[in-house]
């Protein structure tokens, strides 16, 4: 079925979260908050670029939630009993060791000719490897196979550079061979 959406990626909590789906001409996200929905449509076609880069947050959320659990632990510790203080103290290294295995969350911008939006697209930063491969598939599908390089091909070894005037700037005109 042409046009089916699947979905690629969710990310969220309990009172907000935004899923990502993926369709032959379009990625599409409908975010969440409590019980109202947002839809935004991004159009293979017009994609510019989508950059994903760490969250350096998470470290705080890593600390202050292994600061609270241990000073819980060490107060039942020293006033109810050893046992109790001790399971606490396992729950905050075990909440930071878990942080530490998942990574840095991660922030993501989308860029299109038309907007640019700051939207997650994946939780952790290890994660948006395979879901911009995904995207990038459907990327070179929707553009039938040829992405514009982001380097300027180079000038053909015979090209002879002939200078015209415009204004006040000289510019070069030159034969550039197709890289096929």
């Amino acid at each position: 079925m042409r046009g089916a959406f699947r979905k690629i990626s969710r990310v969220g909590s309990l009172s907000r979260a935004t899923k990502w789906y993926l369709s032959d001409d379009c990625l599409f996200a409908a975010k969440r908050v409590w019980y109202s929905v947002e839809y935004r449509r991004f159009y293979l076609n017009d994609l510019e670029s989508i950059v994903v880069w760490p969250n350096h947050i998470w470290l705080l959320r890593l600390l202050i939630l292994s600061a609270l659990f241990v000073a819980l632990a060490a107060s039942l510790w020293y006033w109810v009993n050893s046992t109790t203080g001790a399971i606490f103290g396992g729950i905050a290294l075990a909440w930071a060791v878990l942080e530490l295995a998942l990574g840095p969350t991660a922030m993501t911008r989308i860029r299109t000719t038309g907007a640019t939006v700051d939207l997650p697209l994946v939780k952790r930063t290890r994660r948006a490897r395979k879901v911009l491969a995904k995207i990038d598939a459907a990327v070179r599908a929707a553009r039938g196979g040829a992405i514009e390089p982001t380097i300027s091909p180079a000038l053909s070894p015979q090209a002879e550079l002939s200078p015209v005037q415009t204004g006040s700037e000289t510019t070069a005109a030159a034969s550039i061979e197709d890289p096929k």
